[in-house]
């Protein structure tokens, strides 16, 4: 599947077999190109580029935002990572002793650290539902989630597609249903813009966040936090800067809390437009659905070489670019050390709970070679080591 042209517009080391794009991505040259103008120009005249052409490179970086992902581009703040905006969202809210904010045991770890601190500080409760693997339709996965709501919900807290199990999950319906209860709804989209469509007003969750520098291709530290307007009155911000009670306030209180923050080069957040033009140039939609035909088709074989079995049906309602098989081993950091080290492949094999996940993540610049050589590899190592062990 791989495109040599695309593959020759990344800046990775040729050397490595990269199979890790979903936890920070990879920028490409030209994209990396146009941060790197930003970051000059800020060097260049850092007082006009702070104080006079930020809010203006912002407001025009937050409106192609706002029109790839569908939402108004006032309801948009740059952050530099999803964790950030959980944080953000999190500690603003007016939660008390025994209120329960509803999960699933298949969220990312700092997201469950953030929620287990407000609550310890609060008394709330954060309640992890437990999800039955393998997943094996939408409507069992929503009617089992909906088994830890209670007469004290009161946030719905989701990953749109999660990141240890690379599952997709059906957070439209979940948030059509939560709002008719009456709850608050906060979607974590870490991995959703780029990789699969996105369109906030279809969603209508009350506060969503995403990571721009994984899928959509940005340099590292850019990340959105999307509020409806009528909840954007209950975030405090988390850094208090000159935009609380400004002296000079915008049009947006929303804007001036969360977004200026004094010395703070936010010449990431200025790429998203390159970003959005690079991925319409190059047909991303078709590159995108290139990649997710090469996970699938990979899928199986994996798991019957792991003596594993996969943990949704291998179809696009689950399954996007990457895709996670369990993984029997004692030692999982020395065996993605020894995959790094030995065969020069960078993937993750990652805990979550008591259970472990080789995770392999495609993009433009990878190949079904790619795969054969994890493939070899993982042979090699089940014949030479004791890292991997077999279900008997």
């Amino acid at each position: 599947m791989q495109n040599n042209s695309l593959k020759s517009q990344f800046l990775l080391n040729p050397e490595i077999t990269f199979l890790n794009f979903a936890s920070f991505g990879a920028c490409p040259k030209t994209i990396f190109e146009d941060y790197q103008k930003w970051q000059l120009e800020l060097e260049q005249e850092p007082v006009q580029f702070m104080t006079v052409n930020g809010s203006k490179y912002l407001q025009q970086s937050r409106e192609a935002l706002g029109k790839y992902i569908n939402c108004h581009a006032d309801d948009l703040v740059f952050v530099s990572n999803p964790s950030y905006a959980v944080n953000i969202v999190a500690k603003s809210l007016d939660l008390k002793p025994g209120d329960e904010i509803l999960t699933t045991n298949l969220e990312y770890g700092a997201c469950d650290k953030t929620w287990d601190y407000v609550c310890e500080k609060t008394g709330a409760e954060y309640v992890r539902q437990a999800i039955t693997l393998p997943l094996t339709t939408k409507e069992k996965f929503i009617d089992e989630f909906f088994k830890g709501l209670t007469t004290k919900t009161k946030v719905v807290f989701i990953g749109q597609i999660t990141s240890s199990t690379a599952l997709i999950l059906p957070v439209k319906e979940i948030c059509e249903i939560a709002k008719q209860k009456g709850l608050l709804t906060f979607v974590d989209g870490a991995h959703v813009p780029g990789h699969i469509p996105l369109n906030l007003s279809e969603l209508k969750a009350d506060f969503y966040t995403g990571a721009c520098h994984k899928w959509m291709l940005t340099p590292k530290g850019c990340s959105f936090l999307h509020v409806k307007k009528e909840c954007q009155d209950l975030l405090a911000p988390l850094v208090v800067s000159w935009g609380y009670k400004s002296s000079f306030p915008s049009h947006s209180k929303f804007l001036d809390y969360h977004q200026l923050q004094g010395t703070r080069d936010f010449s990431a957040f200025l790429s998203v437009p390159a970003a959005i033009e690079f991925l319409e140039k190059n047909n991303w939609t078709e590159v995108a659905s290139a990649c997710r035909v090469l996970v699938k088709n990979n899928a199986l074989r994996f798991c019957k070489l792991l003596g594993s079995s996969p943990l949704c049906p291998v179809s696009d309602e689950f399954v996007g670019q990457m895709f996670s098989i369990p993984i029997q081993t004692n030692e999982p950091e020395k065996l993605q050390r020894y995959l790094f080290t030995k065969f020069k492949i960078e993937i993750p094999v990652m805990r979550h709970g008591e259970n472990i996940y080789l995770r392999y993540s495609m993009n433009a610049f990878n190949s079904q070679n790619d795969l054969d050589y994890l493939y070899k590899s993982l042979e090699h190592i089940m014949a030479d080591d004791d890292l991997i062990k077999l279900k008997n």
